[in-house]
């Protein structure tokens, strides 16, 4: 098994490291990740522009890694495209610090990372630790390791990414596992305004606190119950119950256009 390993932590990063070590039991694993922090970048991709890819020093014997100067999406796109010599069997993004619940997966670079994987029909899976201090990597690596090999045998479902979180606990710790879908938040990013030192105005933005709806069976429901959280996720952002009541909008576009054009 061909296995590529990204993050949007950079490519140093020690969850990236965890995750590659564990997955180099599994199969043949090569790194391919950002030079930098590239978080919040979501699936953003480096069209038009040069990007030079470095090989860096491993820390894990036979493990090839690669630094790109770009977003997490363009690691995976060069890391299948280009720097692997074989076909690449599974995408794996992470472990990335803080976790991506709900409508975070939207803006995540760990999570747009696996995207590219999927968009290109292969097993993807994004993975991340619910906290910023005092991680303990190893319990996701190990999950990771895990599901690749229930990949291997088993296959995932068509037209599905798996976003995976888990709670930053001991092993042992760990209540179980659920496959959960998306919670939902209610904040908005908050914009700061600062002043350099000509007085030039300039703006920063920050991350609002989020008031999170905690329903059962959600990504947040299970890290707060001290679960791992198992999110298959996929494109199709179609919300079809708002089809019909839509419908009666079309007829009322048409004939305004019409209107205008005569």
């Amino acid at each position: 098994m061909n296995i590529l390993v990204t993050n949007d932590d950079g490519v140093f990063a020690p969850g990236l490291w965890a995750l590659a070590r564990e997955l180099a039991q599994v199969g043949r694993v090569m790194v391919v990740a950002p030079d930098r922090g590239q978080s919040g970048v979501g699936t953003a991709v480096s069209l038009y522009r040069g990007l030079r890819v470095n090989k860096v020093f491993s820390l894990i014997e036979d493990v090839d890694a690669y630094a790109v100067p770009g977003t997490p999406a363009d690691c995976v796109i060069l890391g299948l495209g280009s720097l692997s010599e074989e076909p690449v069997d599974l995408v794996v993004s992470g472990i990335n610090e803080g976790a991506n619940l709900g409508n975070d997966v939207l803006i995540s670079g760990t999570v747009g990372a696996a995207f590219q994987g999927f968009f290109r029909g292969l097993p993807s899976i994004a993975i991340s630790v619910a906290a910023f201090e005092d991680i303990d990597f190893v319990p996701a690596a190990k999950t990771a390791a895990l599901l690749a090999r229930q990949v291997a045998e088993h296959a995932l479902p068509n037209h599905v990414l798996l976003n995976v979180n888990v709670p930053n606990l001991p092993l042992e710790q760990i209540a179980g596992v659920a496959i959960t879908r998306l919670a939902h938040r209610n904040y908005m990013d908050l914009v700061e305004t600062h002043h350099d030192a000509l007085g030039r105005r300039y703006y920063s933005i920050v991350r609002g606190k989020p008031d999170w709806h905690v329903a059962r069976n959600t990504d947040i429901w299970a890290i707060r119950k001290g679960m791992i959280s198992i999110t298959p996720l996929h494109s199709d952002l179609v919300h079809r119950p708002s089809r019909c009541a839509l419908e009666g909008w079309c007829a009322a576009i048409h004939q305004g256009l019409l209107a205008q054009g005569s």
